[in-house]
């Protein structure tokens, strides 16, 4: 049986990275990744709106890995639509990389589960394989971990490198051009970051369950026999 100690970290580490599963897939099922204010340049263009008057074209766009939604101003009021990543959208984005962020999540649940049992195996018991013990869970957090920052980094190359909002804001707009003008990300994006941050303490109260303390040993008090005591 492990120590009390190492119990107890074992314990903690097992409740992170069941909290870790659950924020993965809540954020994959959140629509709000990314938010912004996007320009219809092309309704502004038509009147030749001036500062003061931008604002009446300026709308806004929320999308995740998913779903989404965006509120178009031009010049006729706000008209709100929504719309679905797959099956449509998804050929005029980079159908690659955007597989690949879902790919990267779905990989990080399950080692994130994996995690999760071996945390609690080690919390029970000390297995007699080295790779059940800590060595394994070190190596399932580590995966869990890397996997989801693989899934945010892809994103932010998604984003910032390959125009993500720009596309999926003028998506089937025939007639209306529309520019970003704010980039935002949201909620879904750094919950995705907590979970990365929740393997590397995993990982570190693991590297400190195999830390052994000296023990604390109680000085004995040495008996003298002296010949009186053994007369009697």
């Amino acid at each position: 049986m492990p120590g009390c100690f190492k119990k107890t970290l074992f314990t903690l580490a097992s409740l992170i990275s069941f909290v870790s599963f659950i924020l993965i897939v809540v954020a994959m099922g959140t629509p709000k990744w990314m938010t912004g204010k996007i320009l219809c340049k092309t309704g502004a263009d038509l009147v030749n709106a001036t500062d003061p008057e931008l604002v009446k074209f300026i709308g806004e766009i929320y999308y995740g890995l998913f779903r989404g939604g965006k509120i178009r101003h031009c010049g006729l009021g706000g008209r709100r639509s929504k719309f679905t990543i797959f099956p449509h959208m998804v050929k005029k984005l980079n159908t690659g990389l955007h597989v690949m962020i879902i790919m990267f999540l779905c990989v990080a649940i399950f080692f994130s589960l994996v995690s999760f049992g071996f945390c609690i195996l080690n919390a029970i018991k000390v297995p007699y394989r080295a790779i059940n013990g800590p060595a394994g869970a070190c190596l399932w957090n580590f995966l869990a971990g890397g996997f989801v920052v693989l899934a945010v980094t892809s994103f932010m190359a998604a984003v910032k490198l390959h125009h993500l909002t720009e596309r999926i804001a003028n998506f089937r707009e025939n007639v209306f051009q529309f520019i970003i003008l704010e980039e935002h990300f949201e909620d879904c994006f750094w919950i995705c970051v907590a979970s990365a941050t929740a393997h590397a303490v995993n990982l570190l109260l693991i590297a400190i369950s195999g830390i052994h303390f000296p023990k604390i040993k109680t000085k004995t008090e040495e008996v003298n026999v002296t010949a009186e005591d053994i007369m009697y």
